[in-house]
């Protein structure tokens, strides 16, 4: 039998349309997909508010929320989660450390906090690939307005700050060996200082919700450690300022608990690949279709 680990999409893989064929088949997703539009105001099951970049943050939610409710009966308990950004508020609604209905809300406000921090400071971000991530922080740390965002594979950093910073760092690391850097097509530089009005508003709007001990552990990717109840809110706090490190989330739930099946959840299989990459051996899935949903629900029937 699989000992399964879930990874929870962030925002980036979103796609136009993205949920509406599991809305049509999947009573447990048209349910959840109900219960967000209720909440917010606003019908998530219709493209044009899916496709909405206003909607993407509790697009992706819903829709992760929905695929895990739709197949947590039918595989063995979950050994591990983690998310990636905003995927970790998927996976702490997934949890049961933090409710659906409040969770969705709040991702709707800190959507809302990020675009506004976003026009305050303008930022810019980059992946940098196949270059020590040690020698990303050097050189991140030696030029005003950038910094090391996400830690996402040993061979990909990406980099955020001021647009004077990402240049200058990315050509600084282009001569010290980068085999590329890539710009990336986005107007806030998350997980930098430049959001830290976004965190100051997180920070109020986190003290009037609720959570509980996640009833499965979600690894963090601020402080590579599980969430609590007791250090969730200061987390996501600090998650806006301070880069991710997923690679080291994946390492760090090999040693919690031992599983061999990783699942993404939520649109693209970006984190699969990244798991591919840092560990060895293991089997991915992804699902954020009724094919794919169907495709892994054969193969690990098949399994067992």
């Amino acid at each position: 039998m699989a000992k399964i680990g879930y990874l929870f999409s962030g925002q980036g893989s979103q796609f136009p349309g993205m949920g509406s064929d599991l809305y049509q088949a999947e009573p447990k997703y048209q349910q959840v997909i109900d219960t967000a539009s209720e909440v917010l105001n606003i019908d998530l099951s219709d493209l044009s508010v899916i496709d909405d970049p206003n909607n993407v943050q509790v697009a992706i939610l819903a829709m992760s929320y929905g695929i895990y409710q739709t197949i947590v009966d039918d595989f063995p308990m979950a050994q591990g989660m983690i998310g990636l950004s905003l995927g970790e508020y998927s996976a702490l609604t997934a949890s049961q450390s933090l409710d659906f209905s409040q969770g969705i809300s709040l991702v709707h406000d800190r959507s809302h906090y990020m675009d506004e921090a976003g026009q305050q400071n303008p930022g810019a971000m980059a992946a940098v690939l196949k270059i020590n991530p040690q020698k990303v922080i050097e050189i991140c740390n030696e030029v005003t307005g950038a910094y090391p965002a996400n830690f996402n594979t040993t061979a990909q950093t990406v980099i955020g700050g001021t647009k004077s910073g990402v240049k200058t760092a990315s050509e600084e690391l282009k001569a010290a060996g980068a085999k590329r850097v890539v710009p990336l097509k986005v107007a806030v530089a998350s997980h930098t200082p430049l959001m830290q009005p976004a965190s100051d508003q997180l920070a109020k709007r986190l003290q009037t919700v609720e959570f509980n001990n996640p009833v499965v552990p979600v690894i963090s990717n601020t402080t590579t450690k599980p969430f609590t109840a007791a250090n969730v809110k200061a987390t996501l706090r600090d998650q806006l300022i301070k880069p991710t490190h997923f690679s080291a989330d994946l390492e760090e739930l090999r040693k919690l608990k031992g599983f061999d099946t990783l699942i993404e959840i939520g649109p693209g299989e970006t984190l699969s690949r990244f798991a591919k990459k840092t560990l060895q051996g293991i089997k991915t899935y992804h699902i954020d279709s009724v094919a794919s949903l169907q495709q892994v629900r054969e193969e690990l029937k098949t399994e067992d």
